[in-house]
């Protein structure tokens, strides 16, 4: 059980370990901390946090454990504040969806032999954002991936994969540089390309009627264009160098596309298409498998 859990960032992802840690009675103290005082109180009033203090170093004091979840810019800042009132017992874990920029900027603030840093990333979320939103099964039979390095204490990376399995949370482990570029691939590349769908159809001059006449399946694919700008915009600029290579395979792709377009190869389109779909329809049998069984 931990004692005194502290969330930087008591939003959908902070706010949902709290739900969930409490409802499993794993949790004697929730501390949420941020400057803005409105929205801590209504985490509050919401049950998700027992109370809030907005002075980092005031609320690290007696942590256990400290969870930052806040945008990847935020993070070296915080890092900074909170290193002189860390206590040396306390674990700090993130859940930032970048791994090795946050590992870095630990590396920088706290030096290279600071072993209780357990880099994580759950990957789980709404495209509502925001403590309202926050929910106690939101990591529920989804992945929690660690990023542990070789001095991590182990006690500690012991500690916070049993935190986030009591969430009934998958959780596993994967070097930092493959869970960039993973991520990069099948989470950061979708939510550029829902952003910038979005944004083109908007600079279009029949904006108004093709928004009038949008169906259900652009409302879908662009569900997570209404993701919270300021994180994406964070994820984009700290994991650039693994984003950026996927997008000009993205580029590179539609080019091929039009290209078959233009001759009127059906015969192409066919077969890329096909491919496309056998491989999204094994995924969704793979992932239904695993979220029944």
């Amino acid at each position: 059980m931990i004692g005194r859990l502290v969330i930087f960032g008591v939003g959908l992802i902070g706010g949902s370990l709290a739900l969930a840690l409490r409802e499993a009675n794993y949790v004697r103290e929730v501390i949420g901390c941020s400057r803005n005082t409105v929205h801590l109180q209504k985490a509050v009033d919401l049950g998700v946090i027992d109370a809030y203090v907005t002075d980092p170093q005031e609320a690290v004091k007696d942590a256990d454990v400290v969870l930052l979840a806040v945008p990847m810019g935020a993070m070296k800042p915080l890092l900074e504040q909170i290193r002189p009132a860390l206590p040396t017992q306390a674990i700090l874990t993130d859940a930032g969806s970048t791994k090795g920029s946050v590992v870095a900027e630990v590396n920088e603030v706290f030096g290279h032999d600071f072993t209780r840093f357990v880099p994580g990333h759950p990957i789980a979320g709404r495209e509502k954002s925001g403590v309202e939103a926050a929910v106690a099964d939101l990591y529920h039979k989804r992945r929690v991936i660690l990023t542990p390095q070789t001095y991590t204490d182990r006690k500690a990376l012991t500690q916070i994969a049993q935190m986030w399995q009591v969430t009934g949370a998958l959780v596993e482990e994967m070097p930092v540089k493959l869970h960039d570029e993973v991520l990069a691939a099948t989470s950061h590349l979708p939510h550029v390309l829902a952003f910038s769908l979005v944004d083109t159809l908007l600079n279009s001059p029949q904006r108004e009627d093709i928004l009038r006449y949008a169906a259900g399946g652009f409302r879908d694919f662009t569900r997570i264009a209404s993701s919270d700008p300021i994180m994406w915009r964070d994820i984009c600029l700290h994991n650039g160098a693994a984003i950026l290579p996927m997008i000009e395979a993205l580029k590179q792709n539609l080019t091929e596309f039009a290209d078959f377009i233009h001759r009127q190869d059906g015969e192409a389109l066919r077969q890329r298409m096909e491919k496309a779909k056998t491989a999204r329809d094994n995924y969704i049998a793979r992932f239904e498998s695993g979220a029944n069984s």
